[in-house]
C-alpha cells in the first residue's frame, strides 16, 4: 500500500530527468559553466523538507558528431556513472531526410528517439511498484502528459511535480502536475561536479574548456 503523503515519513521522490531537454535550456540561456552538472545533486537541491531522494533516473541518447561534441558527452557521462544513485536510459538518434526549401538542398537530421518513450515506461512501472510518492519530472516535454496523467488517475495518493530546466515551460505539463516551478539559477550553480573525477581505474575525467 502506497504511504500517500500525509504520511509522517518521509516522502519518496524519484527524479526522472529528460538529459536533452536540460541540456537546451541550459544552452539557449547561455550558460555553458553549467553544462557540468551533478544530477543527482540537482535533484538533491530540488527537493522540500520531509522528502527523501530515493533514485534519479537520467535519460539521454549519444551523439556520434561532430567528434569534439561527443567526446565532451562521452566525458559527461562517464563523470555520471561514478555517481551513486543515479540510473542512465539511453535512447538513440535516428536520421529524418531534411531538404531546404529555398535552395533545394537535401540532407539527414539528427533526431533523438525514445528519450520521453523511456521517462514513462519507468514512471509507470515505478508507480506499480510503489517506489515514489512524488515523482519529479525534469523536464517540459508536453509528450510525457500522457504517464503523468495515468499515473494520477491510477494512484490518486502519488503526485507529479513538474520541474521546468531554465527557458523552458509546458502549459499541458504543468496543467496536469500537482506542482510545477522552473528551476532557478542558484540551484543549478550549486549542483555541479568537482572540477576532476578520478574514476576506480585511476583514470581522470576533467570538465571540458569550453564548459568553463
Amino acid at each position: 500500500m502506497s504511504r500517500g503523503v500525509t504520511n509522517t515519513l518521509p516522502q519518496r521522490v524519484i527524479a526522472y530527468v529528460d538529459g536533452f531537454n536540460l541540456y537546451y535550456g541550459l544552452k539557449d540561456k547561455g550558460w555553458r559553466r553549467y553544462y557540468w552538472l551533478n544530477i543527482p545533486l540537482l535533484a538533491q537541491n530540488i527537493l522540500k523538507p520531509g522528502q527523501e531522494l530515493i533514485a534519479t533516473k537520467y535519460f539521454t541518447a549519444r551523439v556520434s558528431s561532430p567528434p569534439e561534441k561527443q567526446k565532451r558527452q562521452s566525458t559527461f557521462l562517464e563523470a555520471l556513472e561514478t555517481l551513486t544513485g543515479i540510473e542512465m536510459f539511453y535512447g538513440h538518434y535516428q536520421l529524418n531526410p531534411r531538404r531546404c526549401h529555398k535552395c533545394g538542398y537535401e540532407d539527414q537530421e539528427p533526431k533523438e528517439k525514445m528519450t520521453d518513450v523511456n521517462i514513462a515506461v519507468e514512471l509507470l512501472r515505478d508507480a506499480y511498484d510503489d517506489k515514489y510518492d512524488v515523482a519529479l519530472l525534469i523536464s517540459a516535454d508536453s509528450d510525457l502528459v500522457p504517464p503523468s496523467k495515468a499515473v494520477t488517475e491510477l494512484f490518486p495518493h502519488k503526485r507529479i511535480v513538474a520541474a521546468f530546466p531554465p527557458n523552458r515551460y509546458s502549459f499541458a505539463l504543468d496543467e496536469v502536475a500537482h506542482a510545477s516551478f522552473h528551476i532557478g539559477r542558484g540551484i543549478i550553480a550549486r549542483s555541479l561536479l568537482l572540477e576532476e573525477i578520478v574514476k576506480t581505474d585511476g583514470a581522470i575525467l576533467r570538465r571540458p574548456d569550453s564548459w568553463r
